[in-house]
């Protein structure tokens, strides 16, 4: 299998070497290809970043799903009275 990327990291060029893989980048990938043509394009997840899971509606919304920013992950921040079903009520 040949692989175009734009780096590859020492670790992953020797995976794909020792599999009998092929490392290429993009201008190789033109001179090889000008077409494109038995060229598949992959990208990976643009929404993977952590700070994504704080877009969106407002914490606390219901049927929210989104991360309030909170000072601290411990159960006094943010997990009580208002969040929770079991303290009393949820919003």
């Amino acid at each position: 299998m040949k692989v175009c990327a734009l780096g590859f990291c020492e670790t992953a060029r020797a995976r794909i070497v020792k599999n009998g893989g092929e490392c290429l980048t993009f201008d190789t990938l033109a001179m090889r290809s000008p077409l494109g043509k038995g060229t598949v394009l992959l990208r990976g997840p643009v929404k993977a970043r952590k700070a994504e899971r704080h877009f969106g509606k407002a914490p606390g919304v219901p049927n929210s799903t989104t991360a309030p920013h909170v000072r601290s992950k411990g159960r006094k921040f943010e997990k009580a009275r208002g969040r929770r079903r079991s303290r009393g009520f949820k919003v």
